[in-house]
């Protein structure tokens, strides 16, 4: 079992805010997958990148690149704390 993606927010030098199902939040980073082919080198356009959106329980852009939650939990950090958020990011202390 898996836990699904209820929230997704693009943050500054390709990473995501994810909130999962069980309410925890992790941060994602994109740039290991942005030379996965011509779909994920698409979102090196930062308006691409940033049309990230929750479809069903995973993320999805408006090019139709996607990203299971069996990738995106095992491989983000736990956000201890959320600071104020900034134009087009954050602040964020992560856990290892």
């Amino acid at each position: 079992m898996y836990l699904g993606v209820k929230a997704v927010k693009p943050q500054n030098d390709y990473m995501l805010l994810l909130t999962f199902e069980n309410d925890e939040q992790r941060l994602f980073d994109m740039k290991p997958y942005l030379d996965f082919g011509p779909v994920f080198r698409a979102l090196k356009e930062p308006s691409m990148f940033n049309s990230v959106r929750v479809y069903f329980d995973t993320v999805s852009w408006a090019n139709e690149a996607d990203l299971d939650p069996e990738i995106l939990y095992p491989n983000s950090l736990v956000v201890k704390h959320v600071g104020q958020s900034l134009p087009g990011g954050g602040l964020f202390e992560v856990g290892v």
